[in-house]
């Protein structure tokens, strides 16, 4: 897809994927299926990347949690709230990079959850030392790294059969194209 520019179907598409980052923590929330166990927020960010690009995958990545935070207080606004930005940052961004350049479903997806957790790596070493000196930057993440098992096997399982379906549907993909 060419992602030189943000069109009317990206922006709207991008806008799609952020409610639904939003709504699907809350729907784990509610039958008390914990967001860093399952990582529902995760999944539209990466297809996001996957469908709509680098450049409106990063975005998602960005605007999704904030959003969320503000009006769910899901992620809590400090301290996870800011490493999360730069975490979904990094899935949406690196998913659409990857796949934009191979085609490779399980790299790319692999790809962006391996960079995004160096993403969120940052973000906690920032956050250490400016508004949560408590946190451990590696400890932050191999905590994230090891509660997140179960999410990183859906998304491993359902992400791919998804973008395949997607992507290999004549009708969506030309949609998704113009």
């Amino acid at each position: 897809m060419n992602q030189k520019t943000i069109g009317t179907k990206q922006l709207i598409l991008s806008g799609l994927f952020i409610a639904f980052g939003i709504i699907l923590p809350m729907c784990f929330h509610v039958f008390n299926m914990g967001g860093p166990i399952f990582l529902p927020m995760h999944i539209p960010v990466l297809i996001s990347g996957f469908l709509l690009g680098p450049i409106c995958g990063a975005i998602v990545g960005v605007i999704t949690p904030i959003l969320s935070g503000l009006l769910t207080g899901m992620p809590p606004v400090l301290p996870t709230m800011p490493i999360m930005v730069l975490e979904l940052c990094g899935y949406g961004l690196i998913s659409g990079i990857v796949f934009s350049k191979t085609n490779k479903i399980y790299l790319s997806l692999i790809s962006a959850m391996i960079v995004g957790r160096v993403f969120a790596l940052f973000g906690a070493f920032l956050a250490s030392l400016t508004f949560a000196p408590d946190i451990n930057p590696i400890m932050y993440i191999v905590t994230a790294v090891t509660t997140a098992v179960p999410g990183m096997i859906i998304q491993l399982i359902f992400i791919p059969i998804l973008i395949k379906f997607l992507v290999s549907n004549p009708e969506i993909r030309k949609s998704l194209a113009s």
